[in-house]
């Protein structure tokens, strides 16, 4: 059993080249997903809402790409020589960052009856900006160079971004950005990769205030291991493959390395104040879109 190559990958339906022709088309009905969980949800915890408190001063940061000439604070700045931006504490806390992790290895999908992990990790990625700033908030992407922000412009920017087409390496790691302190993150990802670029995103997160939560998505294969025979195991860039007789004997190793992987991610969660889900492609996106909004009300 081969996995197609990323060249290949292109042009299956969960492609981002076949996604960003037909992105017009897949928003309404995650609109409307969205707008069923928003029912659900008590969106006024995520937002300061009350009058009078968008004022309070929060802290003092280095002004960052993006920030307008009016937000520097220009008394503070002259005891520096980097200009300073005072930021209000209702800017940090209506803050939320989003990671989508789109490296080759999200494009795997081990039946057509389900999404590709990237469509996956889109679709939820998606629904929570929507919902989020329905809720007043700010959203924002780690990949892209400038801060977050309100409004349905904002959601159009954000799927647009998502669904542009790249040429990634085997597997992602999450895009170091300076995130406003205080504010929330929710990164999407297989996670399968080096884990040394999440540790370093998270502790740096965590030295700004910044909590969060982990989607870890993974193709019921990938967690089952239904492998046997002779296989031929690639990645799906086809930098990487190994040929075996015996699949089989090769699944108690494989298994014994994905529960060490869950554990460590687990434990860094823990040190940083964030929270970690398992996503399956094969289950209902509402689990996790559920989850992360409860997981993010924790976190504040």
């Amino acid at each position: 059993m081969s996995r197609p190559k990323y060249s290949e990958a292109l042009h299956t339906p969960d492609s981002l080249r076949h996604r960003s022709e037909t992105v017009s088309g897949s928003l309404p009905p995650l609109m409307l997903e969205a707008e069923h969980l928003a029912a659900t949800i008590m969106l006024g915890h995520h937002g300061r809402k009350r009058s009078g408190m968008g004022d309070e001063f929060w802290q003092y940061r280095p002004a960052e790409v993006g920030d307008g000439v009016r937000t520097i604070d220009w008394r503070r700045s002259a005891r520096a020589d980097t200009p300073f931006v005072r930021e209000k504490e209702w800017q940090a806390a209506q803050s939320l960052m989003i990671w989508v992790d789109d490296s080759a290895s999200m494009a795997f999908t081990g039946g057509r009856d389900r999404p590709s992990k990237l469509r996956r990790a889109q679709t939820l990625s998606m629904a929570l900006a929507i919902l989020s700033i329905r809720a007043g908030e700010r959203v924002g992407l780690t990949t892209l160079h400038e801060p977050p922000k309100a409004g349905n412009i904002q959601l159009i920017r954000l799927a647009q971004a998502l669904m542009d087409p790249v040429e990634p390496d085997d597997y992602g790691s999450p895009v170091f950005t300076q995130m406003p302190s205080g504010a929330r993150a929710a990164f999407f990802s297989d996670f399968l990769g080096d884990t040394a670029g999440v540790e370093k995103a998270l502790t740096s997160a965590a030295d700004r205030g910044v909590k969060g939560a982990l989607v870890m998505i993974l193709d019921p294969d990938e967690e089952a291991f239904p492998y046997d025979g002779r296989t031929v195991f690639e990645s799906m860039s086809g930098a990487i493959r190994f040929e075996t007789l015996k699949a089989k004997g090769l699944r108690e190793a494989y298994i014994e390395r994905l529960a060490a992987r869950k554990d460590a991610l687990e434990t860094l969660c823990r040190r940083t104040g964030w929270r970690l889900d398992i996503h399956h492609t094969d289950h209902a996106p509402e689990e996790a879109l559920l989850w992360l909004y409860h997981a993010l009300e924790r976190v504040r």
